[in-house]
């Protein structure tokens, strides 16, 4: 978490009145003056050059930590929370095209919401099948990879070390979708950290700017999680080996209960980003997912989904691109866990 002052310079008073300035104060309280002036003034020129180079992820990361060191009632603040959410919402409209600079990518692009989608899910499954040098960066941190391998210790017990391994890399894939998202909207997190029996986490630093940037983040990690599942399951169909069906299964069912719109479940972020009436319709969905497929997890997102629905606090504007995403990911994931997979032994 960023510090807010910094005690080593508040004990040596306010430069321009020479005013005692607690550490907690982000401002003096006798002339106003910025505590953290130097900083905003190195973080505007970050941003600068972000602008120049067109990276607009590293110019949002920079006026998102000028934030945490402006007063929250300043004029400044308000400009820059502004310039935090248009340029949030320019990453949305215009998604960052795929380094390879292909066709596929750019058209989809060009589609909006549904372009946002298709450009995320083939973002995902590239990075499952090609970008290990973003997993093995994930990897560099001790308490993940620690944590990591303490699961993997307790499910190679139950289950057979061939298993432990592809279901923690299943979920360390989904926790790397978050991670993807977090840097693209500039927003501060911790290493994903393992949990063993429960799965993993990332503690946010920093708050998304508004429910739509908070959906994106939530449901960005089921996407990556299904293109996982569904790398797994390609491998089962072109080996025939059962446990990478296993894999395949278990991991589209627990991206699958994460859309459970309840709670910190990737699903409840999704529901929050939509109105009334969008959260019907994603309710219908889940409800036709049922009957054609006879999942019985099914039956709890409706549930929940319904109260949702019902009671909830739903957004005043619809967000189309939250709808779909997690539409999608209702059908996908469901079609997913009624794929025929041989019991096996997993060992």
């Amino acid at each position: 978490m960023i510090e807010t002052a910094d005690p080593g310079q508040a004990a040596l008073g306010c430069p321009e009145c020479g005013v005692h300035v607690a550490p907690a104060l982000l401002a003096c309280p006798s002339c106003h003056r910025l505590v953290h002036a130097e900083q905003l003034k190195r973080l505007a020129a970050e941003a600068d050059r972000a602008t120049r180079a067109g990276d607009s992820s590293a110019e949002l990361g920079a006026w998102r930590q000028a934030l945490d060191l402006l007063p929250p009632d300043t004029t400044q603040h308000r400009t820059v929370s502004a310039r935090v959410a248009a340029l949030s919402r320019a990453l949305d409209n215009h998604p960052t095209p795929a380094k390879t600079g292909s066709r596929w990518g750019k058209g989809a692009a060009g589609l909006g919401a549904i372009g946002v989608l298709l450009s995320k899910l083939k973002f995902a499954l590239v990075f499952v099948l090609t970008k290990a040098k973003l997993l093995l960066l994930g990897l560099t941190k001790a308490s993940t990879l620690f944590s990591m391998l303490l699961s993997m210790g307790v499910y190679w017990t139950i289950w057979g070390w061939k298993f432990a391994v592809g279901f923690v890399v299943s979920i360390y894939i989904h926790e790397m979708g978050h991670v993807q998202a977090l840097t693209r909207y500039g927003i501060k997190a911790t290493a994903p950290m393992f949990i063993p029996g429960v799965g993993a986490f990332i503690r946010l630093k920093q708050y998304p700017t508004d429910r739509r940037e908070d959906a994106r983040v939530g449901l960005a990690g089921p996407i990556w999680g299904a293109g996982a599942a569904a790398a797994a399951y390609a491998v089962y169909f072109a080996t025939h080996a059962g446990i990478w069906g296993a894999i395949a299964h278990v991991g589209a069912f627990i991206n699958l209960f994460n859309l459970v719109p309840v709670w910190q479940l990737d699903g409840g972020r999704g529901f929050r980003a939509l109105t009334r009436p969008q959260r019907w319709i994603a309710t219908g969905v889940i409800g036709v997912a049922w009957w054609l497929t006879a999942e019985g997890l099914l039956l709890l997102l409706l549930v929940a989904a319904a109260a949702a629905a019902w009671f909830g606090d739903a957004a005043e504007e619809p967000d189309a691109a939250s709808l779909l995403q997690y539409t999608w990911l209702v059908a996908v994931l469901s079609l997913m866990t009624r794929i025929s997979v041989p019991g096996a032994m997993l060992r």
